[in-house]
């Protein structure tokens, strides 16, 4: 059933709708929108399609939910299964179970809980996660924060404070051998840096804190560096 109040576009159940411009949109159930579609507040309850772009003031996905365009939107809240099939741009946005992008992500600032797979570069002011993730391209941010919870990969990390830290808890150590939480990357590089569990050909900053269970090929630093005995340098040199 649909329906359609001053501007809101609102989908029960089964069914479906073209775009166009509204107030308040709101998928319940098994809703999809066949067009692109622009709106000050978009909310996704269920299993709800998008045929094309969104453009909102702010967006929530709780379920399962896909757009197969692009997403522009000050505030994303992804609660559940999300799948957007080409570029973010966003203001602020948090996750919280697993997110799929097609394309790239820039924002200003991107929390995550669960699970993040982006296809090119995540571009972002703040990049703070307890999460498992895999970004094709680059992760550039003012500020990286990332607690370990699994095979984490990014091409390279870039900005000013660069931390990757190790889930520490009893239940990790038991399923440490079946489980990796470590990052792979080619290269970081920042100001700050401190990390653990990490593998990286190249790591390049001023201040570098090397913790354990990295294995880094080379390490090149301007102020200081501090190794733990447990890592793996192959070769390190001041610049």
């Amino acid at each position: 059933m649909e329906s359609k109040n001053k501007g809101d576009l609102t989908i029960n159940g089964f069914g479906s709708s073209n775009g166009g411009e509204f107030h308040h949109v709101f998928l319940n159930g098994k809703g999809t929108i066949n067009t692109d579609i622009t709106c000050i507040d978009f909310e996704c309850n269920g299993s709800g399609s998008v045929n094309g772009s969104l453009t909102s003031k702010t967006a929530k996905i709780s379920g399962n939910g896909k757009i197969a365009g692009n997403v522009n939107s000050s505030s994303l809240v992804i609660e559940g299964r999300a799948k957007i099939e080409k570029d973010i741009v966003v203001t602020k946005m948090k996750v919280s179970g697993h997110t799929s992008i097609g394309g790239s992500l820039k924002g200003e600032e991107l929390k995550v809980k669960g699970r993040l797979k982006v296809d090119g570069d995540c571009e972002v002011d703040l990049f703070k996660g307890e999460c498992h993730f895999t970004i094709g391209g680059l992760l550039n941010a003012e500020e990286v924060d990332v607690t370990l919870y699994g095979d984490c990969k990014t091409k390279e990390i870039g900005g000013q404070s660069i931390k990757v830290k190790q889930k520490s808890s009893f239940v990790s150590s038991l399923f440490k051998p079946f489980f990796q939480n470590e990052l792979n990357t080619d290269l970081i590089e920042g100001d700050h840096i401190e990390i653990e569990n990490t593998h990286a050909k190249v790591v390049r900053g001023n201040h570098i804190m090397v913790g354990p269970n990295c294995h880094i090929g080379l390490i090149e630093y301007s102020g200081t560096l501090k190794i733990d005995k447990k890592a793996i340098i192959d070769e390190s040199k001041k610049i």
